[in-house]
C-alpha cells in the first residue's frame, strides 16, 4: 500500500478540512491511500532512480500498477 498527498478532493471537502484547521489551530494534509506492490529492483536500476531523485529534489516509487 502507497499513501500519497490526495490530488483529488471535492470543494465540499476542501471546506471540512479548511473548518476543522481553523477549530483545531493546526494545518491538516489529505492522504489517499492505493493498493500497489513495490517493484523487485536490480541494483543499477536503484542507483539509476536514486540519480533522478537527487537531481530532481523528489522521491519516487517503483511499482507493480
Amino acid at each position: 500500500m502507497l499513501c500519497s498527498l490526495a490530488t483529488k478532493v471535492t470543494d465540499e471537502a476542501v471546506a471540512t478540512i479548511n473548518t476543522l484547521e481553523k477549530d483545531l489551530g493546526k494545518t491538516l494534509l489529505a492522504f489517499q491511500c492505493h493498493n500497489l506492490k513495490p517493484s523487485e529492483l536490480s541494483e543499477d536500476e536503484l542507483e539509476r532512480i536514486r540519480k533522478v531523485e537527487s537531481e530532481l529534489g523528489v522521491s519516487l516509487v517503483a511499482v507493480d500498477a
